[in-house]
């Protein structure tokens, strides 16, 4: 049997797409690739997008490097548009490792209507591209190969939503999210989740937006309209896209980077004055004879 990454690498459409993004990549980059892919660490891995679905493993084990940072050691992940079910299981595949790499676990949750996408309401869900009854789902055979953190909420959004948000809790707070349910009116609902009680969320949490690349996509419809407006209804809650992510990534090249947003969360604790409790941020002095890494906050510091 092939390996998985091997399986989705050749799949139809994929193998093309692996050509385009990876032999673009400068020599050296793919040399130590094939090195991590065969002795590297799954963080490792991820770095070089060598993790099957790339667009899942980095925001969630960056989200899981955040909470550490800030003290959470529990987290719960969500997936908006379900269909098949591949894509939750590889969340959940993922979130094993991230837990192995950092010590934090997650609560995984999957929404979806069960029955395929509803009809669009109109031009802003894309008509030309999707339909109704499109990515049906075989609830009963996804839900006895789920783990057991793993949750699948079955029904409309605009009714699961606000009684699930109702179960989120502080310690355990939403640090991902993807958005993959297609239409305007869909994503419009999804993004719902974002407007609960601060402490229910990292301070800032990435989220993947899947369908902002289409080409008849634009500012007016699908998505990007959701969020658009989003932005526009909520003023300490904001999304955008995650800050110079292509220039920090090793492998500069692969579309996933694009659809990596950021919920900036600007009224929790941690983002208000006095919230931010850590070490004092420095800067030593070589040139002068100043370290800082022994003062304590409120004393001068000790020529070196």
């Amino acid at each position: 049997m092939l390996n998985p990454l091997v399986r989705r690498i050749f799949s139809p459409g994929k193998f093309e797409r692996v050509l385009a993004e990876r032999l673009t990549e400068p020599l050296h980059v793919n040399i130590a690739a094939a090195f991590v892919a065969l002795f590297g660490s799954f963080r490792r891995k991820v770095d070089f997008d060598l993790v099957i679905r790339p667009q899942y493993a980095f925001p969630i084990l960056r989200a899981a490097d955040l909470a550490r940072e800030w003290g959470y050691t529990r987290l719960t992940i969500l997936e908006f548009g379900v269909a098949s079910g591949a894509g939750l299981l590889n969340i959940c595949r993922i979130a094993e490792n991230v837990t192995k790499a950092t010590g934090i676990t997650f609560r995984v949750v999957g929404f979806d209507t069960g029955t395929g996408m509803p009809p669009p309401i109109d031009y802003r869900d894309l008509p030309e591209i999707y339909q109704a009854g499109d990515f049906p789902m075989d609830v009963e055979r996804l839900r006895n190969n789920l783990p057991v953190n793993c949750e699948l909420i079955i029904g409309d959004i605009a009714e699961t939503l606000p009684r699930f948000l109702e179960t989120v809790t502080v310690d355990a707070p939403i640090g991902f999210a993807s958005i993959d349910v297609d239409y305007y009116s869909s994503a419009k609902q999804a993004l719902e989740i974002f407007r609960g009680s601060p402490d229910k969320y990292l301070p800032l949490l990435p989220i993947y937006l899947d369908d902002v690349g289409d080409i008849t996509v634009n500012p007016w419809v699908g998505e990007a309209l959701a969020v658009n407006e989003f932005n526009t209804e909520n003023e300490l809650r904001k999304i955008a896209p995650w800050t110079m992510l292509r220039a920090r990534r090793l492998c500069k090249n692969a579309k996933w980077i694009d659809h990596i947003f950021g919920v900036h969360i600007h009224d929790h604790k941690i983002r208000t004055p006095g919230g931010r409790v850590g070490r004092r941020l420095t800067i030593d002095n070589e040139f002068i004879g100043v370290a800082f890494k022994d003062a304590p906050a409120g004393e001068r510091p000790k020529a070196a």
